[in-house]
């Protein structure tokens, strides 16, 4: 849309098009705004898939393969469902832990769970990082994507 409103310029062309009755355009992979756009903050999308990819898929309890959540501090005890309440964890520990806190089990935390940058996030959400944007975001596509994922 910024596109088409001549807000940005395509830089990069992908695969794909998008077609109309009258037109037929190349859906850009890289644009460059002409002029600064305002975007609200948004906070990265929690879910499960978000908070196994934050966390590397490692178990933040016993580093084991990741394959569910966990809240830290148990909803059913009041803890609430945002980004530094929520780790990703094994079945096992999930199970172990159960609906009670840290301060009575002898299981500890990997690291303090974060709310990770929105960049992080959308990359890891694609799976692969395109390669026409190495030369643009270079800490996405140097093996240095997990300090994008490390708390500030």
């Amino acid at each position: 849309m910024l596109v088409l409103m001549d807000k940005a310029e395509s830089v990069h062309e992908g695969d794909d098009l998008v077609r109309s009755e009258s037109l037929e355009v190349a859906v850009p992979s890289v644009v460059r705004l002409r002029y600064f756009v305002h975007v609200p903050y948004r906070r990265p999308g929690m879910n499960g898939r978000t908070v196994l990819a934050r966390d590397d898929f490692t178990c933040q309890y016993c580093a084991g393969l990741a394959e569910c959540i966990d809240h830290v501090h148990p909803r059913s005890r009041g803890g609430g469902d945002n980004w530094e309440n929520v780790v990703a964890c094994c079945r096992s520990c999930n199970v172990r832990k159960g609906d009670r806190l840290l301060v009575d089990l002898p299981m500890r935390l990997a690291r303090q769970p974060f709310t990770p940058d929105v960049l992080a996030v959308t990359a890891r959400g694609r799976g692969a990082v395109p390669a026409e944007w190495a030369q643009y975001l270079p800490a996405l596509t140097s093996g240095a994507a997990g300090r994008l994922f490390q708390s500030v």
